[in-house]
């Protein structure tokens, strides 16, 4: 039995999505009317992090885990991990993030990925630590303002992200799940390309075959944006983090994804091909 977390967040939902029927599937979710895309044949209870027992009935026969965790700063890797342990699990395949490599990176988010990947290396079972860089679908925070507006409004709009395809991360998290070889390594994961906002902006305004202008946000701007969404403390990562990518830390390219999967990654065109619409005027 597999059990997928994070089934309705962005890469949770592309791993539900390329799990065989075939498969024993368990998915854990804190509301479950909300998942999509599992085959039939998948099992979907409600599960919480902060609640032993619906962690204890998600995981009981499970052999292998996709664990997403995102309310950073609070304890449910641990948590996770403890009952999986305590439930016989073997091997555990998690989302973490490119930014725990960089010694650079002091950050509360990057701290936080850094400490969940200990706690996992040390839980005694197997692990598979995914690590990408930052999402190609992060664009579709501007589908509002291109659509309405023809304008995209980003932060250091100059500078490099080798962003990646979240299907490309599903892809090599299935392969995690279900062939051998992949325990105990950690996958930097990147798109084939270093793109800026600019640049990204450019390719969507080609595809979608009118103008759109890009405007540069100041980083009190970009606070004020963010502050809206998101507490004090997550907002300076967010910016420390969008500062490393101004200094070039974010611009690297891996190889990783056609080594594990034996395809190129897929470029930041072909993904805003498959999401054309969300950017289209209604």
């Amino acid at each position: 039995m597999l059990l997928v977390t994070g089934a309705t967040g962005t890469v949770g939902r592309e791993v539900l999505r390329r799990l065989s029927g075939d498969l024993p599937v368990r998915v854990m979710a804190r509301k479950p009317e909300r998942v999509a895309g599992a085959a039939e044949s998948a099992e979907i209870v409600r599960g919480d992090y902060d609640d032993a027992r619906s962690l204890a009935r998600a995981l009981a026969g499970v052999a292998g885990v996709f664990l997403v965790t995102s309310r950073v700063g609070r304890d449910d890797d641990a948590r996770f991990l403890r009952a999986a342990r305590a439930a016989g699990v073997r091997h555990v395949v998690k989302v973490s993030a490119a930014a725990v490599e960089d010694a650079r990176a002091d950050d509360l988010i990057t701290r936080w990925q850094r400490g969940n990947e200990d706690l996992l290396r040390g839980s005694g079972m197997e692990w598979t630590l995914l690590r990408p860089r930052s999402f190609m679908s992060n664009t579709l925070s501007w589908a509002e303002s291109v659509r309405e507006e023809g304008v995209v409004r980003a932060l250091y709009g100059t500078s490099a992200n080798s962003c990646v395809d979240p299907g490309d991360i599903a892809d090599v998290a299935v392969s995690a799940l279900t062939e051998p070889g992949h325990s105990g390594r950690a996958y930097t994961l990147t798109g084939p390309e270093a793109l800026t906002a600019a640049e990204q902006t450019a390719r969507l305004s080609e595809l979608l075959g009118r103008p759109l202008s890009f405007e540069e946000l100041d980083p009190g701007q970009a606070r004020d944006l963010w502050s809206a969404r998101y507490p004090a403390p997550l907002v300076e990562a967010l910016l420390r983090s969008a500062e490393r990518q101004r200094c070039g830390a974010k611009a690297g390219v891996e190889n990783t994804v056609e080594e594990a999967l034996g395809r190129p990654a897929r470029p930041f065109r072909a993904w805003a091909e498959d999401h054309l619409a969300a950017f289209m005027a209604h």
